[in-house]
């Protein structure tokens, strides 16, 4: 896809089709407006519109590429180089699996394996109900609650291949309730909230 367009343009200049219908970019207008002429903001862009989609599929890259004035291929160099960013689609609640040192020589293999198996999927897939989508990431950070992952803003630890199942049991059950969890809202494990680097507790 290709843009001729350069700098913070008008939104209607040019008309762009997604394979996703979901993708409208009107949503991602506030967005660009505020940080029109801002240099250094693509990070904070993309974190933005990762917010409004969910993902951040290659035509909405080359979209901002050509409404920022920013090289399409610095753009996708960005996503690319950042863990934090997408570019497929990914259930309701994104479980973060740690595969540093200290979870992998405390089991996480096997808490990977349990994942897998109670939600019949592979990495990067979706759960069949549209739920869960678990990615493995080097580390989250939180040695000493070894083998830890985190759903949404949740970061649980001490993981057993049990627990996990009972916590994305509770994630499931309160979705099936119509019940806004945050991505999350299990309470097993002692899920913590990380705060300025510290390890604090949900109470």
């Amino acid at each position: 896809m290709s843009c001729s367009c350069s700098g913070l343009k008008p939104a209607g200049e040019k008309t762009w089709e997604f394979a996703d219908p979901a993708i409208d970019v009107k949503l991602l207008e506030p967005c660009l407006e505020k940080y029109a002429g801002t240099k250094g903001s693509l990070i904070a862009i993309l974190q933005e519109a990762q917010d409004i989609y969910g993902y951040l599929p290659v035509g909405l890259l080359a979209y901002v590429a050509c409404r920022t004035g920013v090289k399409p291929a610095k753009v996708m160099g960005v996503v690319s180089f950042y863990t934090q960013f997408r570019t497929k689609p990914v259930g309701k609640n994104l479980i973060l699996l740690c595969q540093g040192t200290a979870c992998h020589v405390n089991g996480s293999s096997a808490i990977e394996e349990a994942i897998k198996d109670y939600l019949k999927v592979e990495e990067g897939e979706i759960s069949e109900d549209g739920l869960f989508t678990y990615n493995n990431v080097a580390c989250l950070g939180c040695c000493s609650l070894s083998p830890v992952m985190m759903i949404g803003d949740k970061t649980y630890g001490k993981l057993t291949k049990n627990s996990v199942v009972k916590i994305l049991k509770e994630i499931a059950d309160n979705e099936a309730k119509g019940n806004e969890t945050g991505n999350g809202g299990a309470r097993d494990n002692e899920p913590v909230n990380k705060k300025r680097g510290k390890e604090e507790a949900v109470k």
